[in-house]
């Protein structure tokens, strides 16, 4: 459950976002949980702590993908002095599922395809932001000026109006109708984990291979069964997952994936990027391409950095080890071609989502744990669109009224409206701006992203009316642009973001991480983290295999 607390501040020092942890774990009665917390998911130690600057020079890397796991671990393997290409089928843009999309040539006027925010909590995602040097604002969450409207009903985003209008559309129990929805989720998803000792809790930030009997519990559970197991009624099911249709959406997957966002308290102070988060892949695209870059400080000499090769437009067709424990050949081809070509490295990160992997030909193949859980694990749908308006409608009308950011939620299928807090740079209503008029997951993406191109935002448009109270097709008169993306059908996506189905996480996740061909090959991504569709588990992932590949090679060469 969101807590309101301190203000906010604008480039949060490290200092003043552990106080806003600190706070929201002591409002919710977990001050234990903090020392655990921003240990699991700081960065791990730096690279050089394992080995020399500039001792692994004419070892080969292949990294592949250019994600922010694929990025953070080719930034990292660079101040050892390795050899790395990166292979990006993508023909002129980093950054994977980070997708920043500008409708000006300015780049003012923006929307996210991708995530749009990260969390104080997410220390790794922090440590190269404060790196790089980008400037962050607060991302509004929760704002009781938007909307939720339910089977045809609209009301403002406070508990007292859809308790008074929207509760009575559902088959609640008398203590249910007393009690508000805030409340109610709470008692579902956060009972659990209170019962647990802290101890129990850390696990849920912790790779390992075996876990406590309660862990494997909350994993074996949907969502669903866990808010049944806590005595919630089907009418308060069903009203929770209409008002809040990120419960709708997952109420089949594992309930371990709820307690992962609650535990760190992912959802309570966040943060966006200045510009677009696509500013932090560019930052190290930057830093990369850059012969001498500023970000290893002096303590890095600037001839034992490592050479990087970027191979844009470059789809890695396959794998094949030709013996064992030596070096791994990796077979691509330019994006659109059939010549397929062949080089081989010493060592590979696989920073690509696993339903990209189930396509690659491996030689031999992995171990039968790892392809299990390249077969099966759950990568959710996800689709968003973005609007450019002539005026931002949704700042209208009296100051109490008018919506500065937060989200609209909704049963129909666009599930959710973000106003996006960068449009205030524009403040005034007649000035243009942007909305992510659409965010949807599982089935409700599948849905209105299986429309043609052209239908989808005619759908978006009427349903944002709706939820706004506009007149039909008043929305056709200030639309200026639009842009839709379906992550299931992205070729080198193919979902959205890893969702663990039950069980997964005790099947998979560790299985997720090992290295495979010897030692030789090793894997980074949100999908193979404890911060599953987080930024944080793609960047802390990265660092974590680039320091594995260092520890290899030290275990080989005497520094």
């Amino acid at each position: 459950m969101d807590v309101l607390g301190p203000f906010q501040p604008l480039n949060p020092t490290k200092e003043e976002r552990l106080q806003l942890l600190q706070y929201v774990l002591k409002e919710n009665h977990r001050s234990e949980d903090f020392p655990n917390i921003v240990e699991l998911l700081n960065p791990p130690a730096d690279i050089t702590s394992i080995a020399p600057p500039g001792s692994c020079k004419n070892i080969r890397v292949a990294v592949l993908g250019g994600g922010l796991a694929g990025l953070s671990a080719a930034f990292e393997l660079r101040k050892l002095g390795f050899n790395i290409t990166i292979f990006e089928a993508e023909e002129c843009r980093v950054g994977g599922r980070v997708y920043t999309h500008y409708f000006d040539r300015k780049k003012g006027l923006y929307g996210e395809l991708g995530p749009m925010r990260f969390s104080v909590a997410h220390q790794t995602t922090w440590h190269y932001i404060d790196l790089f040097g980008l400037n962050t604002r607060p991302f509004v969450q929760n704002e009781e000026s938007t909307y939720i409207y339910v089977r045809g009903i609209r009301v403002r985003n406070n508990p007292e109006a859809v308790q008074r209008w929207i509760y009575p559309q559902f088959d609640l129990t008398p203590q249910e109708a007393q009690t508000p929805w805030p409340e109610l989720e709470a008692k579902a998803f956060e009972t659990y984990l209170l019962s647990l000792t802290p101890e129990t809790r850390k696990e849920i930030l912790q790779v390992k291979k075996a876990y406590s009997p309660e862990i494997n519990l909350a994993d074996a559970l949907s969502a669903r069964e866990i808010m049944e197991k806590e005595g919630l009624s089907e009418g308060a099911i069903s009203m929770l997952s209409s008002i809040n249709p990120f419960i709708g959406s997952f109420l089949d997957n594992s309930y371990f994936e709820q307690l992962a966002e609650i535990y760190p308290a992912n959802f309570s102070y966040l943060y966006e990027i200045n510009g677009g988060l696509s500013k932090l892949p560019e930052a190290f695209y930057n830093s990369l391409a850059n012969d001498s870059p500023n970000e290893y400080g002096p303590q890095i000499p600037k001839d034992a950095i490592g050479k990087i090769n970027f191979r844009f437009g470059h789809q890695v067709t396959g794998l094949k080890q030709w013996d064992e424990k030596k070096s791994v050949s990796v077979y691509f081809k330019s994006v659109g071609s059939q010549d397929f070509q062949e080089e081989v490295f010493d060592y590979v990160v696989c920073a690509i989502p696993f339903s990209n992997l189930r396509l690659l030909g491996l030689c031999p193949q992995f171990s039968s744990e790892k392809m299990q859980a390249i077969r099966l694990q759950n990568m959710s749908a996800a689709q968003k669109t973005v609007f450019l308006f002539s005026k931002q409608f949704w700042e209208e009308g009296p100051p109490e009224e008018r919506i500065m950011g937060g989200g609209s939620t909704t049963d129909l299928v666009i599930n959710s409206i973000w106003y996006n807090p960068h449009t205030t740079d524009f403040p005034a209503p007649q000035k243009p701006g942007v909305i992510t008029a659409s965010y949807n997951w599982t089935q409700d993406s599948v849905r209105l992203g299986n429309f043609k191109d052209d239908e989808i935002p005619e759908i978006v448009k009427r349903q944002v009316e709706k939820v706004h109270g506009l007149s039909p097709f008043y929305l056709d008169g200030i639309a200026i642009d639009h842009k839709t993306l379906q992550w299931n059908n992205h070729p080198w996506s193919l979902g959205g973001f890893t969702f663990y189905n039950p069980q997964q996480h005790r099947l998979f996740l560790w299985n997720s991480q090992q290295p495979e061909y010897s030692g030789r090959v090793f894997f980074a991504g949100e999908h193979v983290s404890v911060s599953r569709a987080w930024m944080q588990g793609a960047l802390q992932t990265g660092m974590e295999a680039a320091n594995s590949i260092a520890q290899s090679c030290r275990s080989c060469t005497p520094f």
